[in-house]
């Protein structure tokens, strides 16, 4: 079975940082476009951030801009989300994302088109909260 993992989430007070993590035990990473989305409490799933697999980083989401960085480690086959000066809008569930179609690249159509095989994972929840 194809799927990702997401880990790295918990409780962080305002202003704290955390680094969320997307690997997969079926899929070698280093060969996949990845992307992050989040999904707040009682809104709909938003794209945060994507890498391509030459490790082009060419989204940010513009709340998050300047706060947070997506970042591969291939010695590790890992995709990192840097999270820094979080806050309380931040909360919400953290999925990474592939397209088993490499064709679908970042951001285009990986984050906004209707992609080909999307993958995703279970979600890591981040609570900002003091």
């Amino acid at each position: 079975q194809v799927h990702l993992v997401e880990s790295g989430g918990g409780l962080v007070q305002p202003g704290g940082s955390l680094k969320l993590s997307c690997s997969s035990s079926t899929l070698p990473l280093e060969n996949y476009n990845i992307a992050w989305f989040r999904q707040a409490p009682g809104k709909e799933r938003e794209a945060i951030s994507c890498i391509n697999i030459d490790d082009d980083t060419t989204f940010y989401e513009d709340s998050v801009k300047g706060r947070f960085t997506i970042f591969r480690d291939n010695a590790k086959d890992t995709v990192y989300l840097q999270m820094n000066s979080l806050n309380p809008e931040d909360t919400g569930v953290y999925y990474c994302m592939t397209d088993l179609d490499v064709r679908s690249r970042c951001p285009d159509t990986l984050l906004f088109g209707k992609g080909y095989i999307p993958v995703w994972g279970q979600g890591t929840l981040v609570t900002v909260s003091s």
